[in-house]
């Protein structure tokens, strides 16, 4: 042990140097064009660019003619996303003492308006680095075949599953993990979830005088899960020990909604207080992380699972381990493989990460790796137009067009919505009240970012959001009178509930909007202990895969909970 212990470490730091995340730019090249005088103004100058979210404000620092510091002091970006990516940007800036850096993967229009920010205020110093667009990136480097790896582990995916996995697998008593992440960034889509839900015995739950178990979750899911019933059995249990292990490490969800869903507070995310605390666990355990890095090829000897084949900006490089753990993630952003899989889902937009693009897909098929239910999707109704944010909640709202009719029944979701929606000759409209505003803290939480618009009248608010102000007045009158038993409703297949009528005095609140691949929720086949099946359904020695990458009727929290299983039952194996 000590023999491969000695010699992981040489080989890291041999990586190390031929591997690096940052950009060997101390030259201070700049693009064409790009001119500089001889001397630089020091001092702090500041400048605005637009990101993701909206304007963004930058100071650069200068002294003795290089930039010490770089701040942002305004922005609207997603808070999950910039305060992981400015960093890198950051330091790729500083120590190429130029904005001509590659993007930070995971966060391309942050990345962007940082750059362009900080080129903006270094004319002012009297250093012009030339135009900064989207598409400029640092020097390119020649790739190169890199010395091998070894570990005793290696997990593809830096998501929920793939932290969960490294933690439980550290404290197991594996000493070398190493994780890695084809991003930049870590913690896939998790860190934007609102709800961390399908958990139970929790102390919030308990605090609300719900009483929940392990044996409920069962029953309950044995009626709709598709899963084996094995692997339901494990995921019951995990689900009751959820809240526990998070505890642990600091991660309260104290605020439990609609009986098994759970927020951090009532006004806080789930997603951004769990995985940054995972985060933060798998750096106190020295897991060796590795972002900028794609797994490319399982290695695959005697049809066992030897580690994988990885490529980063400087090659590509064996990591050679005596087990595999891949939590990579599903196809939502991929097109072909959507095309392929689940034929129209492809003209969907997705929620999802842009990481999420299915690249072992074809590596399980290469290898005889066994893959289930690839046809099936999580559609979130509505997410905001030309943004993933997840949005809308409850009943008592009306989707409208652009004439400000509506169009389909509310109730009905999948691919019926979305492709109602895209049937609709300048999109959607999703057009609420204050009553249902006071009931969903995601509503408030947009409309106080500026996501949504909001009028104390229907024809205001038509206006605001440019749709027929009479139509939208008219069609809400005839809801109304439809939930009232006036007349009958042309769209709604379900029964109305009195409490989805709208107020009849403002204020009133709209956004466009469009349906969304959340998850997909169908790939890779694993039992209950995690391990990988072939087309025979036999367990691939060694290999392991936990979250959106297997065949699962479960989400967020089941990744975490066969992340956990699987770093557990990959130290048992490396361990024996």
């Amino acid at each position: 042990m000590k023999k491969i212990k000695l010699l992981s470490l040489m080989l890291a730091l041999v990586l190390a140097v031929g591997c690096s995340s940052t950009q060997d730019t101390s030259t201070g090249s700049t693009s064409e064009g790009a001119s500089q005088s001889a001397t630089l103004k020091s001092g702090t100058f500041t400048a605005k660019a637009g990101g993701y979210g909206g304007e963004m404000t930058v100071e650069v620092d200068v002294q003795d003619e290089k930039i010490t510091d770089i701040r942002m002091t305004e922005h609207h970006e997603s808070s999950p996303v910039i305060k992981r990516a400015f960093p890198v940007i950051k330091d790729r800036i500083i120590e190429a003492q130029s904005p001509i850096v590659d993007s930070v993967s995971g966060a391309t229009f942050s990345s962007y308006a940082v750059k362009k920010a900080v080129a903006d205020a270094m004319k002012e110093t009297g250093k012009d680095f030339g135009e900064i667009t989207m598409a400029t990136q640092g020097p390119a480097v020649e790739k190169k075949e890199l010395e091998a790896v070894e570990t005793q582990l290696v997990i593809v995916g830096g998501g929920p599953a793939g932290l969960s996995a490294a933690i439980e697998a550290k404290t197991n008593g594996v000493e070398n993990v190493i994780l890695i992440e084809k991003l930049d960034i870590l913690s896939g889509n998790g860190k934007f979830d609102m709800n961390f839900f399908d958990i139970v015995n929790t102390q919030a739950q308990k605090a609300n005088g719900i009483e929940d178990s392990a044996e409920k979750f069962y029953e309950d899911k044995k009626k709709s899960a598709w899963d084996s019933d094995e692997r339901i059995k494990v995921w019951s249990k995990g689900a009751a020990e959820a809240d526990n292990w998070l505890r642990s490490m600091d991660i309260q969800l104290n605020y439990n909604y609609s009986g098994r869903s759970h927020m951090a507070e009532a006004d806080a995310y789930a997603g951004e207080a769990i995985q940054d605390k995972l985060e933060a666990k798998v750096k106190e355990l020295g897991v060796d992380v590795r972002t900028g890095t794609k797994g490319i090829d399982l290695i695959i000897e005697n049809g066992k699972a030897t580690g994988v084949k990885v490529e980063c900006k400087e090659g590509t490089y064996d990591i050679k381990a005596n087990a595999v753990i891949v939590a990579t993630g599903g196809f939502s952003h991929n097109k072909e493989l959507l095309a392929k899989y689940a034929p129209g889902a492809e003209k969907v937009a997705t929620s999802n990460q842009m990481g999420a693009t299915g690249d072992f897909v074809s590596i399980f098929e290469k290898h005889n790796i066994a893959l289930k239910n690839m046809d099936k999707l999580s559609i979130f109704k509505t997410i905001i137009s030309g943004r993933r944010d997840l949005t809308g909640a409850g009943d008592g709202f009306i989707f409208v067009n652009k004439n400000g009719e509506r169009f389909t029944d509310e109730t009905v979701g999948g691919m019926d919505t979305a492709n109602a929606i895209l049937a609709q000759d300048g999109g959607a409209y999703y057009i609420y009240d204050q009553k249902l505003y006071d009931s969903a803290y995601r509503l408030k939480k947009h409309n106080d970012l500026g996501y949504h618009k909001k009028a104390n009248t229907l024809e205001e608010l038509a206006k605001e959001l440019g749709i027929n102000p009479e139509n939208l007045v008219k069609t809400v009158e005839t809801y109304n009178k439809a939930i009232d038993g006036e007349m009958a409703d042309p769209f709604r297949k379900k029964e109305f509930k009195e409490d989805m009528k709208f107020n009849t005095e403002g204020p009133f609140y709209g956004v466009k909007v469009e349906s969304a691949i959340h998850m997909t929720k169908g790939g890779v086949a694993a039992n209950e202990n995690a391990q990988v099946l072939d087309n025979n359904g036999k367990v691939v020695e060694g290999l392991y895969a936990a979250g959106e990458v297997t065949d699962t009727s479960g989400a967020y929290s089941a990744s975490v909970v066969f992340g956990r299983v699987s770093g557990e039952q990959a130290a048992k194996y490396i361990l024996k």
